[in-house]
């Protein structure tokens, strides 16, 4: 209770003021729990929003300060230093509270504190203080009272450019948790923790630490607000107020006319709706928009308020327009004079135009198809040496755009003959020429072709050429091959083939020839 030396007369006094404060304790009406905790109730809700609003300040001041070191640089410094002082006190006032819920049990039913059941504190009492002091735990709780003050302090003078905005939240934080004895109605000096705490009804300490709680995030909520510029808000002022640039749509098309508005809007408490249907919430007075951007091309954004007035349903409906373009995930780029398709097989292409969806954009050229899904088309072209792909493209103004590309026209090259599978010259006895069969390939060419080879002609050295249907050597072949001796080049050429598969009843180019040495 008292500090210093008193008289056996005053300790009698302080006796006779305890006995008559746990009287009042145990006589205290359930109406007056229920208060305190319902208190506590608004106090917690309160925090919840305010933990939400502070994050949210904070990585404002953090952005800008990344965008514009030389302007909010310090700012972010600051802030980012009472970010971190004030969670670590929030945090240990949040394990206080537990000592004021020991041993309570929440009602299963309802989900609370039993409210008018906690009207009294042992824990606190037992565990804070000790005779006429605090025992280790209360002095720990000053100590960290202290600190956070002190730190918070040195934060706010950290940046000498911010410090003078800061300096009016510190006082008002160092008045709110002034560590220093309190003397009561009666002129008693009582020590800060048992002032506040000792022999109370735990519900009211839990309030009470709630209620500390909120003036931590109200000090950081304050720092934030100075540190951005602006002074705290006034409510039903014209601080509330802000002039937002609100065009037709939020992407436009180079010499596309820009239609718009300049307007003011308000959001804050006072002017929450009493409903809201559209793309999102509403958050602190204001509807927070959340979404996934639609498909290419222009998209619309509605919805409605509806506010009471006088009684009266008042409905607002809104409606916005913005433009879906494709993510750049790839260059655009081409070789001019690598310009080429096929005659004959399915050249895949991909046709858009940026900023404007697939169902707006059309493509034509002999042989053009739809390939099933955006923006995929085959070009087959047939006769000619060159064909021309046209597109247009109608924009959200109703306005067009049109573009095109030549493409030569080339037919599929020569292949090249292959004995058992190996393409050019090669060496080996002459059983593995008569058991192999005489393929065609066309390596490193932009289609997956096989070809079947049909007819060849076999020309040994010194003897007459064979003309073979078919892909394997027959037996005019192995005769000839049997008069063959080491070191001749026996020569398969002429070869003619046909595509099978995609691209099959298109005019294959003879093969080119392939030699074998007799080993």
């Amino acid at each position: 209770m008292a500090g210093g030396k008193i008289t056996p007369r005053q300790k009698m006094i302080n006796l006779m003021y305890l006995v008559f404060i746990a009287m009042l304790a145990l006589n205290m009406s359930k109406e007056v729990l229920s208060a305190f905790g319902l208190m506590n109730e608004k106090f917690e809700s309160s925090n919840t929003a305010s933990v939400v609003n502070n994050k949210k300040l904070l990585m404002t001041i953090d952005q800008k300060g990344s965008e514009n070191a030389g302007m909010f640089g310090p700012a972010k410094n600051a802030a980012d230093k009472i970010a971190t002082i004030s969670k670590n006190f929030y945090d240990f006032v949040e394990g206080l509270k537990a000592d004021a819920t020991k041993g309570v049990e929440v009602d299963k039913e309802t989900g609370k504190l039993p409210y008018e059941a906690m009207d009294k504190g042992p824990h606190i009492d037992e565990t804070w203080f000790k005779g006429d002091g605090y025992s280790p735990k209360g002095n720990e709780i000053i100590a960290a009272i202290n600190k956070y003050v002190t730190e918070m302090k040195a934060a706010a003078t950290s940046e000498p450019s911010l410090a003078a905005k800061l300096t009016p939240i510190i006082k008002d934080l160092e008045a709110k948790f002034n560590t220093a004895d309190v003397k009561d109605n009666e002129g008693i000096t009582k020590k800060y923790l048992s002032y506040h705490f000792e022999h109370f009804p735990a519900i009211a300490s839990l309030a009470k630490l709630t209620a500390w709680q909120n003036d931590i995030q109200k000090s950081e909520y304050d720092c934030y607000s100075s540190l951005l510029g602006g002074a705290a808000i006034e409510a039903a002022s014209m601080n509330n107020y802000t002039a937002m640039v609100v065009l037709e749509k939020s992407a436009y098309f180079q010499g596309e006319a820009v239609k718009g508005k300049v307007v003011l809007g308000r959001y804050d408490d006072s002017t929450k709706p009493t409903s809201f249907q559209g793309p999102g919430k509403i958050e602190n007075g204001q509807a927070v928009i959340s979404m996934t951007a639609g498909s290419i091309g222009e998209q619309n954004i509605t919805g409605k308020f509806t506010f009471v007035e006088n009684g009266k349903t008042i409905p607002l409906p809104f409606e916005g327009k913005y433009v879906v373009i494709p993510r750049p995930n790839s260059a655009n780029i081409s070789a001019d004079k690598m310009n080429v398709v096929y005659r004959g097989l399915p050249n895949p292409m991909t046709i858009s135009f940026a900023g404007i969806g697939d169902n707006n954009v059309n493509a034509s050229a002999p042989g053009l198809s739809k390939a099933g899904a955006n923006g995929k088309y085959n070009l087959n072209p047939a006769s000619g040496e060159s064909v021309t792909v046209n597109v247009t493209g109608k924009m959200s103004d109703g306005k067009t755009v049109s573009d095109s590309k030549v493409f030569r026209i080339k037919g599929i090259p020569a292949p090249q003959a292959a004995i058992g599978g190996t393409a050019g010259s090669q060496k080996g006895a002459k059983s593995r020429l008569q058991t192999s069969q005489i393929t065609a390939v066309l390596p490193d060419f932009l289609y997956d072709l096989k070809f079947q080879v049909t007819q060849f002609v076999l020309k040994v050295p010194g003897q007459a050429s064979i003309v073979v249907n078919g892909d394997r050597v027959n037996a005019q072949c192995t005769a000839a091959l049997a008069r063959a001796t080491k070191g001749d080049q026996i020569t398969i050429s002429d070869v003619k083939t046909k595509i099978i598969g995609d691209g099959a009843g298109i005019q294959t180019k003879t093969a080119a020839p392939a030699i074998f040495e007799i080993q």
